[in-house]
This record gives C-alpha cells, structure tokens and sequence, in this order.
C-alpha cells in the first residue's frame, strides 16, 4: 500500500478536494511523471506475481527430481526420509538465502577476461564460499542509450531457465545504481575464436566433433522455444575438458514481448570499420586462402571488439526483417563450419558493408576454393545449412542434420562424455591461459557506492530494470573450499 501512495500521491487527497480537480467531462491531461508511475507500479505488480508462481514451480520441479533420483536408486523408504529432510534443510537456507542482498562487495577480482562493446568479463571469486566465476558486467546508461534493454533481459531469462550441459550455467544475476550483473560459471578452455586462430585448419574429424556438440547446444534452446540469433565462434565456449557451451544470449530472442526490439538496422548505416583484408581484391589482384586467412586473423579480434561487430554469421533473412525461424541459427552453424575447414568465414570482406552485400547475395558469393579441398559430404553439409530457410537442413528436426552422412559415426548420445578431440590445457580452477590480456583496464571492482547524477536525468528509468535479479537454488546451497592464490 506504502508502494501506492507513493506512485500516486493524490490518494492521500480528501475526496471532496480530488474532486474539484476535474469537472465532469473535463479533460484533464496525464502527465509523463504519472505515466511512467503507473508502468512502474504495473511492472512491479506483474514481477512480483510472475515470481511467486516461479519459485513454486521450481521448488515443485526439484523435489519430483529428488524423488525421481530417489526410485532410480533404490533406496530405502528410512533412507528417502532421511533424503527428503535434508532437501528440506537446503529449501530453507536457499529461502533465507534469497533474501539476502548480493553484491560486487560479495566478490573479489581476479582478472579481466573479456570485453565486448557493452561492457566487460571478469574472473571473480565468492568471498563467503571460494567459488570462482565468470563476472559480465553491463553498463545501464549504456544499454538504456543503445537500446539494448530487450536484448540484456532476454539474455538474463534464457541463462535463468536453461539449466543445461550445453549452456552456460548462470548461477546469480543482480544490479546497482550503474551496472547489471551476471554471475555465470567459468569455463577454463576459452572460446571456439581463440581455438580457430592457433591453428590454421581443423581436420574433418575435429570438426565433425565441434559441430555436432554445437548441434546439441542449439538444439537445447530451440526446445525451450529460444532463437539465439547470434551463433559465432566468439559464443562458442570450451570447458575444462574441451567440450562445447553456448554463451552470450544478448540477441536472443523468445515469446516474452520484453525481448523483441529492433536490432537488425540496414548495415549500410554503419560507417564500419576498414581493413587490410580484400585490398588485393579491389586492385583485381585475388588472394589466394592463405593469405585471406592470414588477413582474416589480424582483424579477426578487432572485429570482436567492435560496436559494429562483424555480420558474417548472421543469416539474411534475419536481415531482411520480414520474418525468420531458429533456422537461421543452423545458417550461422553452416559458415562456422566452413571457417573451421577453410580458415575463414565464406563471406568476409574488408568492411561489414561489403560482409552484409555478400551474406545477401550468397547464391554467388558463397564459393569453396579449389586449393582447399574438403569432402563432398563436408561440403554438402554446409550448403544445406547456408541455403534459402525454406530448404534449410534442420527446418523439419534436429534428426534430419544428425542423420546427414558427415555426422557418420558420431555417438550422439555420449559425445560429451567422450574424450575432446583437441585436449584443453588446465592447470587449476582460476588458469586464465586461453583468454586475452587486458591490462589496462583497472582490476578492480567498482564498489556498491555510486554518482547517480546521471540517473537523475528524467530520460532515464531504471524500472526497466525490474526483476533482474536472479538466485540458482545450486549457487546458494552448495558451498567449496576457498581457493587460495599464489
């Protein structure tokens, strides 16, 4: 009730005072204040419902899980008890838990080990537990002024409700004044990127190997009704074993009318940046695909760096606004490939202008180079992947691209269980070897104290921010030993 006095100050009002505001018939004008008071207050109200209804079909979900596991093991009705006590305990202290506020003052930095055109990644680790993650931090201002809110939200609900193998886990998620928070778990083995630019090529069998585990991964969020959009090698991550996870969900987008934004704005607009790569091929002078794989690499992390980023995962119809299916991420899969096996995305060119016109005109641009030779099967796969959507391999089911002859072989049922076919060098739980350098970024943390000059300003509203704030039942239950630094 305190909430609505507050939003609408004129209840306090005596009746026979509200009621000389308006005469009957009068229009009176709704200011912009009262509006945005009463989308905070509907806001509000929605979350707080949603939420109830939430918590009870998750702690529904893990107790049938409990009693599931319980049958499968055979155990005793003396021992289901004694089982069914101690999940009690944990659904109490996760209870207790959730109440509690998180913080950056909750985490001590470690390093930073990443950073994109929206904000940065830090390895951090949980002062109360010692457990070490991964720490992507956002900048509000920044989304609110890029308009990225819808794309920060849908990745926050799908990393809430995708607890999967073949996903990132996300364990907490939380805000300040300033900054959003994702608090997700660490995978040690880097990114698909930085793997494809130590070597040159991947044989058929390791990509066979790396496409069919991103198969999987895809596959996993279509089923929770998910469109990733934004499949690239950058999103690919490697665990501790060298096994596939999908990560970076910013583009992802579902059912909730809280994702849907437009993003996909006509490249052309973009100035871009210019490179090196595909000078030779405006003097009429070809490269041949060494050398276009050499250019490829240089730019290849500038590029991800980048505000505009690089298109040449993107599938055109995602372009052309007019409609699209989680198909397009099997596109995206289709030129990954191709990069794995060629040195380079088919598509690339010296600025994202040139990359968009030739994604557009892919019936002509997407050529196999004759010095490069792969298998037919290799081949045919990847031009069923980068085809028209309406004849797109993948359209009916998954089991339509694990039945593809390139897949022969494949153990679709325990490849994670499997050796990696390129092993994954790990010294400890905090080796930070297969991630890039940033030392000129300060290690550390912003504290929970922030200027909220700039969040005075009336454009801004951090309502849009309501709800963000996320507690894994894992994360709060389970606790480790402090790693102790060297």
């Amino acid at each position: 009730m305190e909430f609505f006095l507050h939003c609408f100050p004129a209840l306090l009002m005596p009746k026979s005072r509200r009621s000389k505001m308006a005469t009957v018939g009068e229009t009176v004008p709704i200011s912009t204040h009262t509006i945005d008071k009463v989308t905070k207050a509907k806001v509000t109200l929605e979350n707080y419902y949603t939420n109830l209804v939430s918590q009870n079909d998750e702690r529904e979900s893990r107790s049938r899980r409990l009693e599931k596991t319980m049958d499968e093991e055979g155990l005793s009705e003396e021992q289901k008890n004694e089982r069914r006590q101690q999940h009690a305990l944990k659904e109490t202290e996760f209870l207790r838990l959730k109440r509690s506020r998180l913080g950056v003052d909750d985490f001590e930095s470690l390093k930073v080990i990443g950073r994109g055109a929206f904000g940065e990644v830090r390895l951090v680790q949980k002062k109360d537990t010692g457990h070490v993650y991964a720490m992507k931090i956002l900048r509000k201002a920044d989304m609110v002024e890029k308009d990225q809110i819808a794309h920060v939200r849908a990745e926050r609900d799908i990393l809430a409700e995708a607890d999967h193998q073949w996903v990132v886990k996300m364990y907490y998620s939380f805000q300040d004044t300033s900054s959003l928070y994702l608090i997700m778990e660490f995978l040690p083995g880097g990114d698909m990127m930085t793997l494809l630019m130590k070597k040159d090529t991947l044989t058929e069998e390791q990509t066979q190997f790396y496409v069919a585990e991103t198969v999987l991964a895809i596959d996993s969020i279509h089923k929770l009704g998910f469109i990733h959009r934004d499949i690239k090698p950058d999103n690919l991550l490697l665990d501790n074993k060298g096994h596939i996870k999908l990560s970076d969900f910013g583009l992802c987008t579902g059912m909730k009318k809280s994702h849907r934004t437009d993003f996909y704005k006509d490249l052309t607009s973009h100035s871009g940046r210019t490179s090196n790569f595909g000078k030779d091929l405006a003097n009429g002078n070809p490269m041949d695909s060494k050398r276009k794989a050499e250019s490829w690499k240089r730019n290849r992390r500038a590029l991800a760096y980048s505000t505009v980023g690089t298109p040449d995962y993107i599938a055109p119809e995602v372009f052309m606004q007019n409609g699209y299916s989680s198909s397009c991420d099997w596109w995206s899969l289709g030129v990954i490939m191709y990069e794995m096996l060629i040195g380079y995305p088919p598509f690339c060119s010296e600025n994202p202008q040139e990359t968009y016109r030739k994604v557009m005109n892919w019936r002509e641009t997407l050529i196999f180079p004759p010095e490069m030779p792969i298998s037919n099967e290799a081949r045919d796969l990847i031009k069923r992947f980068c085809c028209d959507p309406d004849h797109r391999i993948g359209n009916n089911s998954v089991e339509e691209i694990k039945s593809h002859p390139f897949f022969r072989g494949v153990d679709w049922e325990h490849i994670r269980e499997r050796p990696a076919l390129i092993p994954v060098d790990v010294k400890g739980i905090d080796d930070t070897s297969n991630f890039d350098d940033f030392p000129e970024i300060d290690l550390k943390l912003p504290t929970s104290q922030h200027n909220e000059e700039e969040f005075k300003d009336p454009k801004y509203k951090d309502w849009v921010f309501i709800n963000y704030t996320f507690k894994r039942f894992e994360g709060l239950t389970q606790r480790g030993p402090r790693m102790h630094k060297s």
